[in-house]
């Protein structure tokens, strides 16, 4: 674990604050890089989640699954439905050829239910349309569902290791908490020629996990330094919310032929009408199936 000198007010300041002093500089000169990469490096060294399953692997499947996994996910949750979710669907072709409700049974649990669906959808576009094979080009993948230029960029560096610039909240709160402490906001714009510069190009994939694991454990540490970026959204609470009643629709009918209406609104306990208004989004998404006598999973 980072040690509490890390945090800005800490009286005690740690070999990590003192270099944080040192990148107030502007300009940023290239030896203050370098000694940002020695320290980023050592503290993954010390502290990364080595861990992590889909860090034991370069197979582009399993990266493209675990990255929409930790999307909105906590890594301890994704750890677990990500082994179940190997087991049920080994690789591209499984995943492509399994009925849609079949995927969301088994992604019960992850919430965000959509990047189930986007999951089968690259599955099918990459057997259909690649031969099997994952582009390596990160403009390309951002346009398949549910990836766009983040995890489009990630993927290509973990799964092949390419020196891709680009940035995610993990990322971006290192930097903003290294190199713009005194500022108000930041922009991503300001950002970017700093991620640019401190890349390893010669090794990507460990230098990004280092960089999110750092980012990780800052979010424990220290004031959120994301709250400074122009990028920054607050997540909508999950309790009452309209996400929830999806979730439960969707669990509650895993493993069921058909509910009727009646079950559902007796099942979830909410008013109505706003029931009804999701139950009819979801079957437009193409989530459910609605029949003569109620809803299903859709195949």
């Amino acid at each position: 674990m980072i040690q509490s000198s890390l945090t800005m007010k800490s009286s005690t300041q740690t070999h990590l604050d003192l270099f944080r002093l040192s990148c107030l500089r502007n300009p940023v000169t290239d030896e203050a890089i370098t000694e940002f990469q020695m320290r980023i490096l050592t503290f993954y060294e010390r502290h990364g989640r080595h861990d992590m399953l889909w860090r034991h692997t370069d197979d582009p499947y399993r990266i493209l699954v675990s990255e929409i996994m930790l999307q909105q996910t906590q890594v301890e949750r994704v750890a677990v439905k990500y082994l179940e979710f190997i087991a049920a669907f080994p690789d591209f072709a499984a995943l492509a050829r399994a009925p849609q409700c079949d995927v969301i049974a088994v992604w019960q649990g992850m919430g965000y239910n959509r990047r189930a669906i986007a999951l089968k959808k690259c599955a099918e576009k990459i057997v259909n349309d690649y031969g099997g094979m994952v582009p390596r080009d990160p403009e390309v993948l951002a346009i398949f569902p549910g990836i766009g230029p983040a995890t489009a960029s990630s993927i290509c560096a973990f799964a092949f290791n390419l020196p891709v610039v680009f940035i995610e909240t993990n990322i971006r709160r290192v930097f903003i908490h290294f190199f713009f402490p005194d500022a108000e906001t930041v922009t991503d714009k300001e950002v970017l020629p700093l991620v640019e510069r401190a890349l390893d190009r010669e090794n990507p994939r460990v230098w990004y996990w280092a960089l999110m694991d750092l980012g990780a454990e800052l979010k424990k540490s220290v004031p959120n330094p994301n709250r400074k970026s122009t990028a920054y959204t607050k997540q909508a609470p999950f309790e009452g919310s309209d996400r929830r009643i999806r979730g439960m629709i969707l669990k509650m009918l895993v493993g069921q032929h058909q509910l009727s209406e009646k079950k559902i609104l007796e099942l979830v306990n909410e008013d109505p009408e706003r029931v009804r208004r999701i139950l009819t989004g979801l079957e437009k998404e193409r989530f459910l199936r609605k029949g003569r006598t109620g809803y299903q999973l859709a195949e």
